[in-house]
C-alpha cells in the first residue's frame, strides 16, 4: 500500500501568477472602455474603503473584529463582475470588499462598522456581519464555514423555485478543513446545485500557512472527492478571476452543476486588525505587493493606452473623498435606540411564503 509522505507536502509551492496582459486586451476589446475602467474604480474604491476602515479602528471609531481586505479587492470586483441581479452571493467575516463590489451603499456599510442605526444591519452586525437582501447579499458570516451550507440552502431554493439564480460563496482556505465544508460540497454534488464555491486562498489561515495546516497545498483537489468541477486562479488579475468564475457561473446556471475554485491571492495587512502578522517576513510582504491587483491593472491601463496616469489620478482622488465622506457620515450618525436589542429576535408568524 502506498503511504503519504506528509513532510513532502514541504517542498509543494503556493504562487501567484503575474497579470496576463494578453487576456487584459480581450477584456478591454469585449467590455469596452467604460467597463473596464468601471472596474478599476472599484478595486480602488474598496482599497480607500478599508484604509479609512483601518484609520478609524486605531481611532477606537470601530469596536470588536475587523478583518481588512487589502490586497484582495480583485477576488471581489472580478467575481461580481460576472453576476446577474438575481444571483445570491454569501461571504465569511473579511467581507467588505464583496459587500461594496456587490453594490451595497459605502456610508451604510461603514455605518455598519461603526455600529450605528444607518449601517445596512441596523448597526447590529459590525464589521463581520455585512447583509443586504435588496442586493441578494446574504452576508459576512463570522463563524469559519458556517455559510457553506447556507450557501446550498439557498442554491437549492434557486433550483427548486427554477429561478435561473446562481449562488457565490466566499471563503478562506482556513474552512476547508470544517466538516461542513466536505459535507456541503457533497450534497451539491449530489443534488446539482448551482453554487459556485469560492475560496480566497490568502496562503495564512490566521497566522498559519498552509502547507502546515493541509495535507496538500492544491487545494482544488479537494473537488475530486466529489466528482465536482474545479479550477485554481490567479487572484492578483481580475480579468483571470472574471474568467474562471464567469465559466463556473455558466456552468451553475445553465446546467445546475457545482464549482470548486481555489483563488489564491494575498492579504498586506494581518489576519485582523489585532494581528501584527509576525509570522511573515517584510521582505515575503513586499514581494507579493509587486503583484498588487490594482498597480498591474493600473500600469496596464497606461501603457495599453487605454487610460492616462492624470485619469486614473482623478478617479483615486474621487474614491479617497467618497469614502472620507463615509467616515464623517458614519461618525455623526446615531447608535441604536435601547429597544433595538428586542427587535429582530422571532421571526414574524405566521411566515409569508410566496
Amino acid at each position: 500500500m502506498a503511504q503519504q509522505d506528509h513532510a513532502a507536502n514541504e517542498a509543494q509551492t503556493w504562487t501567484l501568477g503575474s497579470f496576463d496582459t494578453e487576456r487584459a486586451a480581450r477584456y478591454l476589446e469585449a467590455l469596452g472602455r467604460d467597463r473596464v475602467i468601471e472596474l478599476y474604480t472599484q478595486l480602488l474604491r474598496i482599497r480607500r474603503f478599508e484604509e479609512q476602515a483601518g484609520r478609524a479602528y486605531q481611532m477606537g471609531k470601530i469596536k470588536g473584529f475587523c478583518h481588512l481586505y487589502i490586497g484582495q479587492e480583485a477576488v471581489a470586483v472580478g467575481s461580481m463582475g460576472v453576476l446577474e441581479e438575481r444571483d445570491y452571493v454569501v461571504a465569511a467575516y473579511r467581507e467588505h470588499g464583496q459587500a461594496l463590489a456587490r453594490g451595497l451603499d459605502a456610508e451604510a456599510t461603514m455605518a455598519e462598522l461603526f455600529g450605528k442605526a444607518t449601517g445596512v444591519s441596523g448597526g447590529k452586525g459590525g464589521s463581520m456581519h455585512l447583509f443586504d437582501t435588496s442586493k441578494n447579499f446574504y452576508g459576512g458570516w463570522g463563524i469559519v464555514g458556517g455559510q457553506i451550507p447556507t450557501a446550498a440552502g439557498l442554491a437549492f431554493a434557486s433550483k427548486y423555485r427554477d429561478e435561473g439564480a446562481v449562488c457565490l460563496c466566499f471563503f478562506g482556505e482556513g474552512s476547508i478543513h470544517q466538516g461542513a465544508f466536505h459535507e456541503t460540497l457533497n450534497m451539491a454534488a449530489l443534488w446539482d446545485l448551482p453554487v459556485v464555491f469560492i475560496t480566497e486562498n490568502n496562503k495564512y489561515a490566521m497566522g498559519t500557512v498552509i502547507d502546515r495546516a493541509s495535507a496538500i497545498v492544491d487545494i482544488q483537489q479537494k473537488a475530486l472527492g466529489y466528482g465536482m468541477a474545479h479550477d485554481q486562479l490567479n487572484g492578483q488579475d481580475i480579468f483571470a478571476v472574471m474568467e474562471g468564475v464567469g465559466e463556473a457561473v455558466r456552468l451553475a446556471r445553465e446546467e445546475s452543476k457545482p464549482t470548486f475554485l481555489d483563488i489564491r491571492t494575498y492579504r498586506y495587512r494581518g489576519h485582523s486588525m489585532s494581528d501584527p502578522a509576525s509570522y511573515r517576513t517584510k521582505d515575503e510582504v513586499t514581494d507579493e505587493q509587486q503583484l498588487d491587483p490594482i498597480q498591474s491593472l493600473h500600469n496596464w491601463l497606461v501603457e495599453a493606452g487605454v487610460a492616462t496616469d492624470e485619469e486614473l489620478g482623478q478617479i483615486d482622488r474621487a474614491a479617497k473623498d467618497e469614502m472620507k465622506a463615509a467616515i464623517k457620515a458614519a461618525d455623526a450618525a446615531p447608535f441604536p435606540p435601547d429597544s433595538a436589542l428586542y427587535e429582530d429576535i422571532y421571526v414574524e408568524w405566521p411566515f409569508p411564503i410566496e
